[in-house]
């Protein structure tokens, strides 16, 4: 499958996910094994980076590096690490690029059907709210966050999407260059409505695909209070700024 869409690369960031980060790759490996994958890593406390490293330096006594590792110097957050991942990527010739988190929520088996949409889309979102995905292990209160932050943001952004807020995606190279990377700014569940919207504006296809979503076992859920207040005040900005703008056209296309 991967042959026909060229090189694929998988950005995996990690913060202290020592432990779920050897069996996430082996899951990379025995389901999409065409795949490269990047693991970027924000200087882990727990020796995630050099247990990466590790792991690479095997593949490459193997005689092949299919694992790269990207160290940055701290916890500089979700959304820097995919765009330094994804700079990586166009630098390197990639022609697809995946993301994917390291703590197993992301099922690697669901990737392949990911990949199988791209022909038809220059972005493929993992979806848990379209027919046929689901979530495990969630409370209430998680679905109810989640769903209502799709639905305000689908209202607010007028974007045709169910789950605008995943980060299990695949992009096409082609469409990361046009998202202009160098300003994006926003983190966590708000890296990954900026980045939806923006390929909507573009007038990019993107395709929703059903997946199981899975909350973690070992180690603990970045999700904060700090994220989820950050996505809401900049959907908001973002969709009064965007009526706006849209008022300002009409008025002008009136006057002419």
């Amino acid at each position: 499958m991967t042959e026909a869409l060229g090189r694929v690369l998988v950005v995996v960031p990690t913060y202290d996910e020592r432990e779920n980060l050897p069996g996430a790759l082996d899951r990379l490996r025995t389901h999409v094994p065409d795949a490269d994958v990047l693991v970027v890593d924000d200087g882990s406390p727990d020796g995630t980076g050099e247990l990466a490293e590790k792991i690479a330096d095997a593949e490459v006594a193997e005689g092949r590096q299919r694992v790269h590792v990207l160290h940055r110097a701290g916890k500089l957050g979700l959304g820097t690490a995919y765009v330094a991942g994804f700079g990586w990527a166009l630098e390197r010739g990639y022609d697809v690029v995946v993301e994917m988190d390291a703590d197993g929520s992301h099922r690697a088996e669901d990737l392949p059907r990911l990949l199988a949409a791209l022909p038809d889309a220059d972005l493929v979102l993992g979806s848990r709210w379209v027919p046929g995905g689901s979530v495990l292990n969630w409370p209430v209160s998680r679905h109810v966050l989640s769903r209502g932050a799709n639905t305000y943001t689908r209202i607010v952004l007028g974007i045709p999407l169910r789950d605008a807020t995943g980060g299990f995606r695949a992009y096409r190279a082609g469409l990361l260059g046009q998202l202009g990377l160098d300003d994006v700014a926003s983190q966590g569940y708000c890296f990954q409505v900026d980045m939806a919207w923006r390929a909507v504006r573009t007038g990019a296809r993107v395709v929703e695909v059903p997946i199981t979503f899975v909350e973690r076992e070992l180690g603990q859920s970045k999700m904060s209070r700090a994220i989820v207040v950050e996505a809401l005040f900049s959907v908001t900005r973002w969709g009064i700024a965007e009526r706006s703008r849209r008022v300002a056209g009409a008025f002008r296309r009136s006057r002419g």
